[in-house]
């Protein structure tokens, strides 16, 4: 695999926490990434400022390219649930989606995590494929099941969501050892 210098050159992204100031800039890069679900700006807002600590930004040359939304199950705080991620197009093919993944699990509100969760509809090709990457290169386990569905859930307005489930223990019993 090539080295991140190689695919974005001497600009590297930045990667940081959101702020509520960037909710609007958020919802704008979630709108040109279809098939991505839109959420309304304030959600956006809020997840910038409830959740900021469990989602990540990617800026580049001073403009908003990437973004992945999180939280940890209130049930379950070894699970983190990435609810999106949304990277622009000029950095669509660089690895951003999962260099934002692990720095957001690198941060120490994520140390017991061993599992990630998303959910992902079946014809989206793009969130399957990141997901993928990242659990190769995590070393870790993915498995999926129908979620939401069509049917029972959506009024068969929205296809079925499949949850992914990402296991972390793998990787992370071996880095122990």
């Amino acid at each position: 695999m090539r080295h991140a210098r190689e695919i974005f050159g001497k600009a590297m992204p930045s990667l940081r926490k959101p702020a509520a100031e960037d909710g609007a800039d958020i919802w704008r890069l979630v709108r040109a990434c279809k098939p991505l679900d839109e959420n309304s700006m304030y959600c956006n807002l809020v997840q910038c400022d409830h959740f900021r600590d469990t989602c990540i930004v990617a800026e580049m040359d001073g403009e908003l390219v990437g973004w992945v939304s999180g939280y940890k199950l209130p049930d379950d705080p070894e699970t983190l649930f990435v609810w999106q991620v949304a990277v622009s197009e000029t950095a669509r093919g660089t690895g951003l989606g999962t260099l934002m993944l692990r720095g957001l699990l690198s941060r120490d509100i994520c140390k017991g995590v061993t599992r990630v969760q998303t959910t992902i509809t079946r014809d989206n090709a793009a969130s399957w494929a990141l997901f993928r990457k990242f659990t190769e290169m995590s070393d870790a386990a993915l498995s999926s099941a129908p979620y939401f569905s069509k049917d029972d859930h959506f009024d068969e307005l929205h296809d079925t969501e499949y949850m992914v489930t990402i296991s972390l223990d793998k990787a992370r019993t071996k880095k122990a050892a």
